[in-house]
């Protein structure tokens, strides 16, 4: 809680309070209330309790300790990639993948005063790269914060001449700062894709339209990845996203993040999956989940 700027502190004590009288139908997500992904619980569960916390890890821990019914998690977003550290993160919690949300990112400067006084500007990492081209051709240097919301609690809180913050609108209707610009994005399809994690895993038809996550690392042997994919190609399965990241300091033993398309209980799907492991040390399957738009 005393992470949280004061602004902020009163709200979150408030949904604190109420998810912790119905965690069953209590959200958990990363950030202050006013943040993208407290947007996006209201817009994918509107009748659901948004707990926020302060971290992923926290947020995770809600979960994991029935604080809260389910999690979301931004996990890449299509101008700035990478979000969260889902493919540490997630295995490790024990949580799975049962869901999935597109959310429409609009990014505003939030502060008070004009927009031409405006010199340096507050926010996560992931909305100063989004806005990177913006705040560069506006002479706006951006300084890092936990939390889009936040920063705009933190602007509210300690006001500044020359500083702001990026922000949804949402965050300067809670926290009583002026919009000074809108949609202030560098591309107008920013998009952030997010995953609905609970504790336990959802049973889902194998006909349906459905994504599965999946880690997994290769043998450290020649053409190990070429091999391990093949049985995809020959099968006809379609790999959306496939992501390489290194675990325990060493550049020898890479692991891979992937979500297909399709069903592990399907023939084909299945199949693929054996190949996979049979030139792999390892594969986690992290969900199997209901698809939320075309990947074509």
């Amino acid at each position: 809680m005393e992470n949280y700027p004061a602004p902020a502190r009163r709200l979150v004590s408030e949904l604190e309070a109420k998810a912790a009288l119905h965690p069953a139908q209590a959200i958990a997500f990363q950030g202050a209330p006013g943040a993208n992904s407290h947007l996006a619980v209201s817009a994918a569960f509107p009748d659901a309790i948004a707990l926020p916390c302060f971290s992923f890890e926290d947020a995770l821990d809600a979960v994991r300790d029935g604080k809260a019914d389910r999690a979301l998690i931004p996990i890449e977003n299509s101008l700035h990639g990478r979000v969260a550290d889902m493919h540490f993160l997630l295995p490790e919690s024990g949580l799975s993948i049962i869901g999935e949300y597109f959310l429409t990112i609009r990014h505003c400067l939030l502060g008070h005063g004009a927009l031409g006084d405006v010199r340096e500007v507050m926010s996560h990492p992931q909305a100063l790269g989004q806005c990177r081209k913006w705040l560069r051709e506006h002479k706006i240097r951006p300084m890092a914060y936990a939390d889009t919301a936040a920063a705009a609690a933190f602007i509210a809180d300690q006001p500044q001449p020359g500083m702001a913050a990026i922000a949804p609108e949402l965050a300067a209707q809670l926290y009583g700062l002026d919009v000074l610009a809108r949609q202030i994005s560098d591309e107008a399809h920013n998009i952030t894709r997010f995953v609905v994690l609970a504790r336990a895993p959802i049973v889902l038809p194998v006909e349906e339209a459905v994504m599965t996550s999946l880690t997994f690392e290769v043998r450290n042997i020649p053409a190990a990845l070429f091999k391990a994919l093949g049985g995809f190609a020959t099968e006809g399965v379609n790999m959306t996203k496939l992501e390489s990241y290194q675990r325990g300091g060493s550049f020898a033993a890479t692991e891979f993040y992937a979500d297909i398309e399709g069903h592990p209980d399907s023939p084909h799907v299945a199949r693929a999956l054996d190949d996979l492991r049979h030139y792999s040390k390892w594969v986690r399957l992290l969900g199997t989940y209901r698809r939320a738009r075309e990947r074509r």
